[in-house]
């Protein structure tokens, strides 16, 4: 923050930068934003894990088009197989 201070949304570790709702089909989806060399941490790889047992919608976005391509065609896992240790 401004002053300093650190921000805590309270959010557990390795959640996603961006979530959202589908109103269409009524799917929630969630985007971690990366720039073109950033990698995921270890909590963000067990959110991903999860979110792929689940198959919700989520993935990598390293450009604005990234983030409305894994929102628009309902990418599961987009931006990840690199990172993927399966």
């Amino acid at each position: 923050m401004a002053n300093g201070r650190m921000f805590d949304t309270g959010l557990p570790r390795g959640f996603p930068d961006l979530s959202g709702f589908r109103h269409s089909d009524l799917q929630v989806f969630y985007i971690e934003v990366k720039n073109e060399k950033g990698k995921p941490r270890e909590d963000q790889k067990r959110f991903h894990q999860r979110m792929m047992q689940l198959g919700v919608i989520h993935g990598i976005a390293r450009s604005p088009e990234d983030a409305l391509k894994i929102v628009k065609l309902g990418l599961v896992g987009y931006g990840w197989s690199e990172y993927d240790d399966t």
